[in-house]
């Protein structure tokens, strides 16, 4: 979906096109039943994940009031009322659990939203988390190392805009977002980092 689609706020993040498809991807939601958005910002990946799979339950997760209120337009904007929104600073405190859980957004709880997260996800359910800033990715990807996961994966995706330059065009680059994919295995199951096999196969 374009990103001019949703209703956008002042100051209020959203996931972008590119990094949204692939987070959309990576959550693996055509054998999912249950989708956590975390820091869901304006929506934008509820609402996608809702109109690609309808018959999904999700629960979006914001702290935010004028996002709370930004998200409710865009589920009315899409006719997505099967997202349903929770007021809530993350971790907070549920019943549900879910297929699989994206987190956008942490608050500075990092390590505590990871540990919350694989605590609600179903047994094989997929956790997907974007960073802007570096330090962020290391820290979550050296906890997650330590965590029952498997297929342990990162990215940086790195998107250029044309843009019109004189009588030419050139690419604009934005920053580039970094993502954590991985499933919850059993209690014996180990860290697989997928970049490591990439190395030993090279």
């Amino acid at each position: 979906m374009k990103d001019e689609l949703f209703l956008r706020g002042h100051r209020i993040p959203m996931t972008k096109e590119a990094v949204r498809a692939l987070v959309l991807e990576r959550l693996e939601l055509a054998k999912a039943r249950c989708l956590i958005d975390v820091g869901a910002g304006t929506g934008s990946v509820s609402i996608e994940a809702a109109l690609r799979y309808p018959t999904l339950d999700i629960l979006a997760i914001e702290r935010k009031e004028e996002a709370l209120a930004l998200i409710a337009e865009n589920i009315r904007h899409f006719g997505c009322h099967m997202v349903r929104i929770q007021s809530g600073i993350a971790p907070v405190p549920l019943d549900d659990t879910a297929d699989a859980i994206f987190i956008g957004g942490t608050g500075g709880h990092l390590t505590e939203m990871i540990d919350w997260a694989l605590l609600h996800l179903n047994q094989g359910g997929r956790l997907v988390m974007t960073f802007i800033l570096l330090e962020n990715f290391m820290q979550a990807l050296s906890h997650l190392q330590t965590c029952q996961v498997i297929s342990l994966d990162g990215r940086e995706i790195q998107v250029g805009e044309l843009t019109a330059l004189g009588q030419g065009h050139y690419f604009k680059p934005n920053n580039p977002t970094y993502l954590i994919s991985c499933q919850k295995g059993s209690e014996q199951s180990k860290p697989e980092a997928h970049w490591q096999e990439e190395q030993n196969d090279a």
